[in-house]
């Protein structure tokens, strides 16, 4: 037996036989050219480029035909990094000045891009590199001649393994029969991930090198709530595991037959739960396991590898999908919170010192008023066809709320002079994550028809943590009393000005932290779609009186430790009432 240790990209347990498919990326030798063969090898490039095209748009349409229209956001992403000038130009450049094969630049691009990838922040945007390396790879394929292996059409049940496996291989795959994946790259925030969650199917990813330790037909355990695999597990490992799956899935099936019950507390109280999402695939399982609606739509994927900034039309044409996934209920889209830290090549930014503190987001977009308008009025557009609510991120005082409201309004009357119809009344809110706005949270709450939190940079700035410093990740604390009382003071604020208090940053996915949000006294909690019903759960086990007891409990410690010894002794002590 033997065990292997990698990324858990999507809950579930599968067991069954191992198919390995042929997924590596392809071999590039880099060699000097003479100059006469330049143009030669730049024609080679452009046709590679160009039969890779129309490969994906037959792909697009036969999986149009078979799919129907609802996953091919993720080809159209493809097709939109392979028109992307920069793509030819830069590595055209690269044959003409290295004097260097078509593919030898075109692997120099990659690892370009690759270069400018690391160096984000924020994990959803820096796992983009996957599509471009996705896209590229198809490129080379091409230039080689080589063909991606067939994926298997009726092998029984089966485990695929894989160096990568793209979202368009998900899609393809015959999902009565393959049970799980496994794959040497990626991570939870791929969009094979995301499309894996989506579909319910287990995987684990970034296991580096199992391909080529495993054979066909092996018997593996892929374990895609610990991310683990086990290969020819023994019969006290099988049995164990079996009894988890089991387990697993007797509960995620009680927890779906809840889906459609409120979400109430024991004595009446009612909270919105709503998920975050970003493509319109993730719609669906919002839906599904009980969301009323997306309290937190990220909008970065649509400026992110391309020349030019997306049209007004491009970008309606994308949220109107997520509207349409999750109608009649409420979609909640957060305007750019790209530059910084956060790619965005659709436009010309000059290095930062400290991107975490720079040209970013609410103050990105008020720096180019035509480029932001673009989006507000393709936002107005969508609101005409269902409840839709325009949120600002990372605002820091009250010019900026000001100015872009003041834009919105432009963007109406622009609508209104070409008889374009939208919400009038559509509301608008304001991210809560940096200090400057908690103090200021009061005369905010004035300006806007809701706040939301985002605790993932509220805890960073408040706390001055780099979350993805692994040397720090321990002094990050959800329940820091610094943050505890930012998180009241803006709930106060918000109340106040008759205004709902939404929470969208990870604590709201984490049902330790349920009592104390809302005993804090939050309307509305976002989260990924997977944690939504067992959120749920506990909140249809609470009451609102016992929860504020519970809140205001956690401000009589001076440490995160102290208040999460005392939540979670309350938590037990409730179980075991509860049992009794």
């Amino acid at each position: 037996m033997r065990i292997f240790s990698g990324i858990a990209a999507s809950p579930g347990i599968a067991m069954g036989r191992l198919r390995i498919i042929d997924r590596s990326r392809s071999a590039v030798l880099e060699f000097q050219i003479p100059t006469e063969a330049v143009c030669h090898e730049t024609a080679r490039l452009a046709q590679a480029i160009e039969n890779t095209r129309i490969e994906l748009e037959q792909l697009k349409a036969r999986l149009a035909e078979t799919n129907g229209e609802d996953h091919l956001f993720f080809i159209e992403t493809h097709l939109m990094i392979l028109a992307d000038d920069r793509l030819i130009t830069e590595t055209s450049e690269s044959i003409k000045t290295g004097l260097i094969n078509a593919e030898g630049a075109l692997r120099r691009t990659l690892h370009h891009y690759r270069e400018k990838f690391a160096r984000i922040d924020d994990p959803y945007l820096r796992e983009r590199i996957s599509d471009v390396e996705t896209v590229i790879e198809r490129v080379l394929r091409s230039m080689s001649g080589e063909a991606d292996e067939p994926l298997p059409e009726q092998e029984g049940q089966i485990i695929i393994a894989a160096h990568d496996f793209s979202p368009a291989d998900m899609l393809q795959i015959n999902r009565s029969h393959v049970l799980a994946i496994i794959t040497e790259i990626g991570g939870r925030t791929s969009h094979t991930a995301i499309l894996a969650r989506a579909l319910d199917l287990p995987a684990v990813m970034g296991i580096d090198g199992i391909t080529g330790l495993l054979l066909d037909g092996v018997a593996v355990i892929v374990d895609g709530l610990s991310g683990t695999v086990i290969v020819d597990p023994d019969q006290e490992t099988f049995q164990a595991l079996l009894s988890r799956k089991q387990h697993y899935e007797y509960i995620e099936y009680e927890l779906l037959k809840t889906a459609h019950l409120p979400a109430v507390t024991r004595d009446g109280h009612s909270m919105h739960l709503r998920g975050n999402v970003e493509i319109p695939e993730e719609g669906a399982s919002v839906l599904v396991h009980g969301g009323s609606g997306v309290g937190l739509y990220r909008t970065e994927m649509l400026f992110m590898n391309r020349t030019f900034m997306p049209d007004e039309e491009e970008q309606l044409a994308v949220y109107r999908s997520m509207q349409q996934a999750i109608a009649p209920h409420p979609l909640t889209i957060r305007t750019l919170d790209a530059g910084g830290d956060k790619l965005l090549e659709g436009m010309d930014q000059s290095a930062e010192t400290n991107p975490a503190l720079g040209v970013r987001a609410i103050r990105l977009s008020l720096s180019m008023p035509d480029e932001f308008k673009k989006q507000l009025r393709a936002i107005l557009r969508v609101s005409a066809d269902g409840p839709v609510r325009i949120m600002f991120p990372m605002i820091s005082g009250m010019e900026e709320v000001r100015t872009a409201k003041a834009l919105l309004e432009e963007s109406k009357r622009e609508l209104n002079a070409s008889g374009t119809l939208y919400d009038s009344a559509v509301q608008i809110g304001v991210m809560i994550e940096i200090p400057a706005a908690v103090t200021l949270a009061d005369l905010l709450a004035r300006e806007v028809d809701f706040f939301s939190v985002g605790t993932n940079d509220l805890i960073q700035y408040t706390l001055a943590i780099d979350r993805s410093n692994e040397q720090l990740s321990h002094l990050y604390q959800p329940l820091h009393p610094a943050v505890l009382r930012s998180l009241r003071r803006i709930v106060q604020a918000a109340h106040g000005a008759g205004i709902p208090a939404c929470l969208c940053g990870e604590m709201a996915g984490d049902p330790l932290y349920l009592p104390v949000l809302l005993g804090l006294g939050f309307d509305e909690l976002s989260m990924g779609s997977g944690s939504l019903l067992r959120v749920k759960q506990i909140l249809r086990r609470c009451t609102l009186e016992r929860a504020a007891r519970i809140a205001e409990g956690c401000f009589a410690f001076s440490t995160s430790a102290e208040v999460e010894m005392y939540l979670k002794s309350q938590i037990t002590m409730d179980v075991t009432e509860s049992i009794d």
